[in-house]
């Protein structure tokens, strides 16, 4: 148990950011799941625009650290990729 205010503070705000940095992995998987539905559907325009807003979640996401960099440019040309071999 933390014995210091200032370690007692860290804790605090460390469970506050762990359920932030939870809920905004949450949406980037929903993001990409969404997107490879659309693909397995078939449905090239929706899986396009799905695939930017996606992209513009996973950057989000790196940008306040939740995801490494490289993670976030890995799931970006996933979907990319997934959605320009559609038919």
């Amino acid at each position: 148990m933390a014995h210091s205010k200032q370690a007692r503070k860290r804790i605090r705000q460390n469970e506050k950011n762990r359920i932030a940095n939870k809920a905004k992995m949450s949406r980037v998987r929903s993001g990409i799941k969404a997107v490879l539905t659309a693909v397995q559907a078939g449905d090239k325009a929706k899986a396009t625009a799905l695939a930017l807003a996606a992209c513009r979640t996973i950057d989000k996401a790196a940008k306040t650290r939740v995801i490494h960099a490289n993670n976030a440019a890995r799931h970006k040309s996933q979907v990319m990729r997934a959605v320009a071999a559609m038919k």
